[in-house]
């Protein structure tokens, strides 16, 4: 909003310095320090009032060193996340650019399903919290919308690259690319780095392609829900979820910079998406966000972010690849999350298998998820944290370097 007031002081009035918000650096930069303040001052406000009214975390015993002193922790932090972002976005941002919009109702749509959950768990004393099906009904729904508003919107575009040609009188001119719609992605380490969603069905004919849609929403679908419940069986010691997504959201921040600039996509060969870099801003009040939780997150926590906080970080996470067209990095950059989802799969497949061949079932690492493994092995939470966080900067420099390996 105040984008929109310094945008109209400066243009009926010259105010001095109302020109600096046309700047996204500087409005990025005013993101975070908003996001910042608001998690970590009335960041204990909240945790205060969620402590008034006994909303704490019902721990079960799974025998995990240190866990039954976690119980009664505050839960439902992941309030303060929502809040952080939200309100610096809405004073800093462009409101009416799609991209925002679409990451203002992905936070508020996947904050209202994991709140829920945390309400059925703490008032109505159900440990399983909101059932399964209707957690992957909400995402799916959530995958629809942003599938459909990416492929159908007008404002979502890419520009083509710039060609020279030589005429016919052997004259060489420059022809400026268009600005179209496309479904069109990045391939991460091959030379000519491009897949066009459209022609996984151009073998059905003339014409085909124009169903693309069919293709590209089941698509979006299956990368909203796969993310966000990564995100949520990451979130389970002290500081995990929380500074894990950070790294990864700064990285995605990155790349919607570079996509967004004209200059730097042309000179690092990647896509120039036009009006996606006013995703800096919410990718700026996001980072400033998680970190401002991490002060109350951190060993040993003070709040715990619950199903609010978990689901809604990775279903901003998959929207925002999705928009940058890096989804296909997912497994790299989400390394940690791609693990800890991956530990839960094997572990269920193989007790089920050696439960039916040989009537007892058997597991492959001590606790799934992948964090609680480290757990049984005696290692201290906050050693399992940092460890995990170098893993996720290292794969976020590789991801970054992508850009350029081919």
């Amino acid at each position: 909003m105040l984008y929109y007031l310094f945008e109209y002081l400066e243009q009926q009035y010259q105010f001095p310095g109302a020109s600096l918000f046309r700047f996204l650096t500087f409005r990025a930069a005013m993101a975070v320090l908003f996001s910042l303040t608001i998690a970590m001052v009335y960041g204990k406000w909240i945790i205060l009032f969620l402590k008034k009214k006994q909303i704490g975390e019902s721990i079960r015993d799974l025998g995990l060193e240190g866990q039954r002193q976690k119980a009664g922790t505050p839960t439902m932090g992941g309030i303060i996340i929502i809040l952080a972002t939200l309100l610096p976005v809405l004073l800093f941002a462009d409101l009416k650019n799609i991209y925002v919009i679409l990451l203002i109702v992905t936070m508020l749509w996947m904050g209202i399903i994991g709140f829920i959950d945390d309400y059925i768990k703490i008032f109505k004393k159900n440990k399983k919290g909101l059932r399964g099906r209707f957690k992957v009904m909400g995402q799916i729904v959530l995958g629809l919308i942003v599938g459909s508003v990416l492929y159908f919107h007008p404002q979502v575009t890419m520009k083509e690259k710039d060609k020279t040609v030589i005429t016919e009188n052997f004259r060489v001119e420059k022809v400026i690319g268009e600005e179209k719609k496309s479904v069109r992605t990045n391939v991460p380490f091959f030379k000519n780095n491009e897949l066009d969603y459209a022609n996984i069905i151009a073998w059905m004919g003339d014409g085909a392609k124009k169903y693309a849609w069919l293709v590209f929403i089941p698509i979006v679908i299956f990368i909203v829900t796969a993310v966000s419940n990564g995100a949520n069986l990451t979130d389970g010691i002290d500081g995990l979820a929380g500074g894990t997504s950070a790294i990864i959201v700064l990285t995605l921040g990155i790349f919607a910079w570079v996509s967004g600039n004209v200059q730097f996509s042309d000179y690092l060969d990647i896509f120039y998406i036009p009006r996606v870099g006013e995703l800096v801003v919410f990718i700026a009040a996001f980072v400033g966000a998680l970190v401002g939780f991490l002060w109350y997150n951190a060993y040993p926590a003070q709040v715990f972010m619950g199903d609010t906080g978990s689901l809604t970080i990775g279903g901003v996470i998959a929207v925002i690849a999705i928009m940058v067209r890096k989804e296909l990095l997912i497994p790299l950059l989400c390394g940690i999350f791609f693990a800890e989802s991956l530990s839960v799969m094997l572990q269920v497949a193989y007790f089920k298998h050696t439960k039916r061949k040989y009537g007892e079932g058997k597991r492959i690492f001590l606790m799934a998820p992948l964090h609680h493994h480290f757990q049984k092995k005696s290692y201290h939470e906050s050693k399992i944290v940092t460890r995990f966080w170098i893993i996720g900067i290292l794969l976020a420099i590789l991801s970054i370097v992508t850009l350029k390996i081919r």
